[in-house]
């Protein structure tokens, strides 16, 4: 397999992450020294306390994405190392963060680091377990599992719109979203989910198993990653 990944985006956010985690901490602690320090000066503790937390949040945000090892695209690369050169993986150099070009078709894949148990039930996501730090980052770090029954197609439609404007004599099929999750602490539950929902190590299984009926001609398929390969 081909991995094409945008190292320079990687290293800027895995910066911006600590440098705003870095910078929510003092201004937490300053915050907390002018509140019992300067009694007269209430209100403007409180605006960098607020200032401090959301500084923090952004860290946890940016970091978790960023600078986690192994990252998301670190995940996939390893769980699909073994496929051959007729695959090809872009890690953040599309619109969207991970994209699959393969003889089988366009595979949009979208990893979830969430532990404990994931269950899909009657049109809901429900996540149950996980250690306090999960918890926590669920709570204040925006780690839920959200809605990726939205979100996915929607990725989908981005990358397929991407590629029909920039490639509009080729028949583009649709892209098919792949929700992974790639925590080995994970338990799922979600075999009436809308979206296909793996866990990392049988990714490569559902990719194999479709390549029985490929979607994308020889043809067509080199072109599209002839255009998605960085220029030498």
């Amino acid at each position: 397999m081909k991995t094409i990944t945008n190292e320079r985006l990687i290293r800027r956010n895995s910066r911006i992450g600590q440098i705003a985690s870095i910078a929510g901490l003092i201004v937490l602690v300053g915050g907390m020294y002018i509140s019992f320090r300067y009694q007269n000066m209430v209100s403007m503790a409180w605006v960098a306390l607020l200032i401090g937390f959301a500084l923090s949040q952004l860290g946890l945000y940016y970091g978790n994405r960023w600078g986690r090892r192994p990252r998301p695209d670190e995940h996939l690369n390893l769980a699909l190392k073994s496929l051959d050169d007729r695959h090809s993986i872009y890690h953040y150099r599309t619109p969207i963060p991970h994209l699959l070009v393969a003889p089988s078709g366009l595979w949009v894949l979208l990893p979830f680091h969430q532990t404990g148990k994931i269950t899909y039930e009657k049109g809901r996501w429900r996540q149950k377990g996980g250690n306090v730090f999960q918890r926590y980052l669920r709570l204040f770090a925006q780690e839920g599992i959200g809605r990726p029954d939205l979100d996915a197609p929607n990725t989908a439609r981005v990358i397929q719109r991407y590629l029909k404007k920039h490639l509009p004599d080729l028949d583009i099929p649709d892209p098919r979203p792949v929700l992974v999750f790639t925590s080995d602490k994970v338990e799922l539950e979600t075999e009436d989910a809308p979206i296909p929902t793996v866990s990392l190590k049988k990714l490569k299984d559902v990719i194999r198993k479709s390549a029985k009926e490929p979607t994308i001609g020889t043809e067509t398929l080199k072109s599209i990653q002839d255009f998605l390969n960085p220029s030498t």
